[in-house]
């Protein structure tokens, strides 16, 4: 067996709580078990921990991680254990005085998330006014000389807007551009019927990432494929447990942020043990590491390594057993299920209601 390789990167998910309803929303399905959040001093000694296991990044996230007080104190520490800090925000609440403190604080850069690119289907989605406070917040960060990456979640309901949404990032001279398909797990998986794209919204999406690219100038554009349509599935994180982890709100330590997707699992908690006690010993690390845990075809593809099975949540999703081949390669016997997606997926847009499953719904908040 190879050896255990140390993490590289910590997504810190400080809080789930968020003004945001996006339907793609990365937060638990059940969030009100999730509410005792860890307080400022367990943070820093999982920032401590995390530096001494060989973390060189942090990425702070959320939920909107601006709700919590002490998010400046938090990229403080970082900077003084000589972490690469990242903020995944809504912007929602990025000020400013707000960035400015970061600015101070030591953050090195922005990811600023984007719905679509007009203020109706922007503000429709996130079920907020919220897009005008999201430019304001790109030009404030760019007054202090912040690095921003600007993130769009693609789907049905914006993928005929690329090029509009390009031409936005260049409007706005961010400095990258990421265009990341919807990965279904989590409350996509919920609003699956409402999110999949057609085949042909896809082919035409890559045409206007093609097109830009081939501009002179402008951010760097990161266009993440949709799994479903594709051959292969990609690595879950570069591989379960081996280059990431995550600390959620309530201290629970996942190999992904959607690994509690997964019944069965028994996450340890950093208010019991230590972080490099949990990636080297805990059982949730151990199962899907490497690839001896693997089924066929699997076992024998010459990518094993590569895509390592693909992802773990999205083979339970959809064909019910965590260790199976991820159905999106098609290579796997279940790949049916997600053919059945996708011509589920071509249905006529006047037959689908526009009404999306999302978290305020669930917890009566």
């Amino acid at each position: 067996m190879q050896p255990i390789p140390r993490p590289l990167a910590l997504l810190a998910e400080l809080t789930y709580r968020c003004p945001l309803k996006c339907p793609y929303c990365s937060n638990p399905l059940e969030l009100a078990r999730f509410r005792h959040e860890l307080d400022t001093p367990t943070w820093q000694r999982v920032l401590d921990e995390a530096a001494a296991l060989g973390v060189v990044q942090v990425h702070f996230s959320g939920g909107e991680p601006l709700v919590r007080r002490d998010l400046a104190e938090l990229v403080r520490h970082a900077r003084r254990l000589d972490l690469y800090s990242n903020l995944s925000t809504g912007a929602t609440l990025a000020d400013e005085p707000a960035l400015e403190r970061l600015k101070q604080a030591g953050l090195d850069a922005l990811q600023i998330s984007l719905l679509d690119s007009t203020p109706d289907g922007n503000d429709a989605l996130a079920g907020a006014a919220s897009f005008e406070k999201k430019l304001r917040a790109i030009e404030f960060a760019a007054r202090l000389e912040f690095p921003v990456t600007l993130n769009v979640v693609l789907h049905r309901r914006n993928l005929d807007s690329v090029d509009e949404i390009i031409d936005l990032a260049y409007r706005l001279n961010v400095a990258r551009l990421e265009l990341a398909h919807t990965q279904f797990t989590g409350w996509a998986f919920r609003n699956r019927a409402h999110l999949m794209p057609t085949r042909d919204q896809v082919a035409r999406a890559a045409e206007a990432v093609a097109r830009a690219r081939r501009r002179p100038a402008g951010p760097e554009i990161v266009h993440v494929l949709p799994d479903y349509f594709q051959q292969f599935p990609k690595a879950c994180l570069h591989g379960w447990g081996r280059v990431f982890l995550t600390v959620a709100p309530d201290g629970a330590v996942l190999p992904c942020q959607t690994a509690r997707d997964i019944p069965g699992f028994k996450f340890p908690n950093v208010r019991d043990a230590p972080l490099e006690a949990i990636w080297f010993q805990a059982p949730a690390f151990q199962r899907f590491r490497g690839t001896d845990w693997m089924p066929e075809p699997c076992r024998s593809c010459e990518r094993r390594e590569i895509d390592f099975g693909g992802c773990r949540c999205q083979a339970f999703l959809l064909a019910g057993d965590p260790a199976a081949t991820d159905p999106v390669c098609h290579l796997s016997p279940m790949r049916s299920l997600v053919e059945g997606a996708l011509i589920e997926s071509q249905r006529e847009e006047a037959a689908l209601e526009w009404r999306f499953f999302h978290h305020a719904e669930t917890t009566n908040e």
